[in-house]
Formats: structure tokens, C-alpha cells, sequence
């Protein structure tokens, strides 16, 4: 006979393993205080669910993005497994099953779903099959992990910091003596990242999970994000990325982008952004493998150019994820001494870290 109660302290305990996998300190106190907050909810709510665990499971600000991602990867098909356990104690089930669990700690008994999801990460998407890449595409729509930030021109008032001399003149004007010194301190704003990512014929198997990362970084930084399709021609496609579904977004763009599945032409199209835009103070993204079909040299020419202006300049190449990859190509030896970061681009897990890089660059 089937153990409801059995059953959900299993699916606890093997999401908070998955928790602990990704870095989040949830120890047994906190796993308790999640499986009390079930008692009194309905645990067949999806949202209940979520908010339970983000409450109780949760530490720091580093954990809630990291809390996210698990939770879409490991209940994305549990949501029908956890069956509703009315008021009734689940804690004593847990004294006695997580302690097993752990004294075994082999990682057995985690659910399938949580190793499935841990596998979908670090696969190519390229040899993913549709159900597969729509998993992996889904998650990346939660990717939130913010923009390093930099410091304004503009001033905020603060309580240490630079002399304030005009509002402490004033409120001396005002009250006839310096009752007290005003200081101020610069504000601060994010970085703004300038993504280039290549549509051309021989990225077509990541370029929609390329897009599909650019619509996370709009959604994430609307104001702070500018994103452009390279290929035979340079498409600015900010403004179709700023909707709010992902699938709306890149029907949008498919209906800007004239150049799908073209050559590369990045030189000439780096000259055309640098003549009319600037990249200055921002991160340069660049998505491509590096199969330039114009002359390599002026390839070289603009990325130094690029180099001068831009605060970083990163290079996403969706074969450097494999051991045996070397930037031979014309475009990659061209561009590789003007690069601050050459990284992966083939899986979800390069696209987190990517992320994390923009996060704190």
C-alpha cells in the first residue's frame, strides 16, 4: 500500500539533497521547519510548495536563485507525486528516513528527476532531443543571477562619505547655523552588456538557446542590455526580446533577423556597431564559433577597437565545452588576443557560468 506521507518525506529530502548539491546550506533544522510548514498546507499547490521551501530552506540572497533553479528542474514533474497529507505530523518520518538516508549518503536514493535534471545541465544542447531542449530552455528562463554594477556620475545622500557642501549650506540658510554636515556618496548602476550573437548557418544548432539566454539577460537588465544578431548583416533586436514570454519574444525576432542561416561576416559588422554605437564602460559579448567568411585581419582590426572601449570583452564558442577544442579557426586566431574570456556556450551549465561572470565581472 502506498505511504503519502512516506512519499513526501522521500521527495523532501531528495530535493534538499539536490539543494545541497548547488551550494544551499539547508541543514536538518531547516528541512524540518519546511516538512512543519507542509503540515499545515496543501501540498498537492505547486505554489504552496514553493514558498514553503523558499522561506524556511533559504540563508542568504545567494541562495533564492540557486533555490529557483532547483525547484523548476526537480518538481517539474513531481507536482502529481506528492499526494495531500491533511494535518498530519511528517516530521517523526523524517527522523527516521532522512537519518538513514544520510548514513548511506551514496546518492541512491536521490529521485530521478533531480539526476535527469543534473544531466540535462551539462549536455550539449545541440544533441538534445526536443522535449529535452524545451526542459533545458525552460529553465533558462528562470536564470536571475543580476549584472555587476558600477559606479554613477550621480550623487545620493548618505550618512558617511564626501562633504555635502550644498545641502549643508542650505540647511544652514534655512536654520541660521550648521546644525549638522551633510555627505553624500555616488550611486551605482549596472553594467550594461552588449551581446552579439551569430545566426549563421553553422551555429544554427545553439542559436535559438543563445536567444533564448539573451531574452533571460533583457528580462533580467532591460535598461543595462543591448543585443544584436550577427551573420551577413548586423540586426539590433533589444526591443523584440523585451517581451515577456520567451516563445512571443523569438517569434518576434525571427521576423527582424533577414540573414538566418548565412555566413559570418563579424568584422565588417563590428565596424558598422563601432561607427554608429559605442561599447564604452560595457561588457562585449561576443556568441560564435569563429567561422569568419570576411577578411580576418579587419576581424582583428575592430575587436581591437572593441578591446579599447569595452570594460571586458568575452568570447562565447559553443565548442570550447569539449576537452580537445583549439581556436583554430581564421576568426577565433584573430580575435583571441583581444579577448578578456574565452568561454563555453553548449550547455546549461556554461550558460549559468556565464551568467555568474556578467554577475560579477
Amino acid at each position: 500500500m502506498r505511504d503519502p506521507i512516506g512519499d513526501l518525506v522521500a521527495t523532501v529530502t531528495g530535493f534538499v539533497r539536490t539543494l545541497r548539491a548547488a551550494g544551499v546550506g539547508a541543514d536538518h533544522d531547516r528541512t524540518r521547519s519546511m516538512l512543519q510548514a507542509l503540515d499545515h498546507l496543501d501540498v498537492t499547490d505547486q505554489g504552496e510548495v514553493y514558498w514553503a521551501g523558499r522561506l524556511t530552506l533559504c540563508a542568504t540572497p545567494d541562495d533564492l536563485p540557486r533555490y529557483d533553479r532547483c525547484f523548476a528542474a526537480y518538481f517539474g514533474g513531481q507536482r502529481a507525486a506528492m499526494a495531500r497529507t491533511s494535518t498530519t505530523s511528517v516530521t517523526r518520518h523524517l527522523a527516521t528516513r532522512e537519518d538513514a538516508e544520510e548514513g548511506r549518503d551514496d546518492g541512491t536514493a536521490a529521485p530521478a528527476t533531480a539526476s535527469r535534471a543534473e544531466i540535462l545541465r551539462h549536455r550539449d544542447v545541440a544533441r538534445l532531443t526536443e522535449a529535452e531542449r524545451a526542459e533545458v530552455h525552460r529553465m533558462l528562463a528562470m536564470l536571475r543571477n543580476g549584472r555587476a554594477r558600477r559606479r554613477s556620475r550621480r550623487f545620493e545622500s548618505a550618512h558617511r562619505g564626501a562633504l555635502d557642501q550644498r545641502r549643508t549650506i542650505r540647511d544652514a540658510l534655512r536654520k541660521g547655523e550648521v546644525a549638522r554636515l551633510r555627505h553624500k556618496r555616488h550611486t551605482t548602476r549596472p553594467r550594461t552588456v552588449v551581446l552579439f550573437v551569430d545566426v549563421s548557418g553553422s551555429m544554427a544548432p545553439y542559436a535559438e538557446t543563445l536567444l533564448r539566454f539573451a531574452h533571460a539577460l533583457v528580462r533580467s537588465e532591460p535598461r543595462a542590455t543591448r543585443v544584436y544578431s550577427v551573420g551577413t548583416r548586423l540586426t539590433p533586436i533589444t526591443a523584440e526580446l523585451r517581451h515577456r514570454d520567451p516563445g512571443t519574444a523569438l517569434n518576434e525576432v525571427s521576423k527582424v533577423i533577414p540573414d538566418w542561416s548565412g555566413g559570418t561576416r563579424l568584422g565588417e559588422e563590428l565596424k558598422e556597431y563601432l561607427a554608429r554605437s559605442s561599447a564604452r564602460g560595457a561588457i562585449a559579448v561576443i556568441a560564435s564559433d569563429g567561422w569568419e567568411r570576411g577578411d580576418p585581419e579587419l576581424l582583428g582590426t575592430q575587436m581591437a577597437r572593441l578591446a579599447r572601449q569595452a570594460y571586458r570583452v568575452i568570447w562565447v564558442n559553443p565548442h570550447k565545452g569539449y576537452e580537445d577544442y583549439q581556436p583554430l579557426t581564421g576568426g577565433m586566431r584573430a580575435a583571441l588576443p583581444y579577448l578578456d574570456d574565452l568561454v563555453a556556450g553548449h550547455s546549461l551549465a556554461a550558460y549559468e557560468e556565464l551568467s555568474e561572470r556578467l554577475a560579477h565581472a
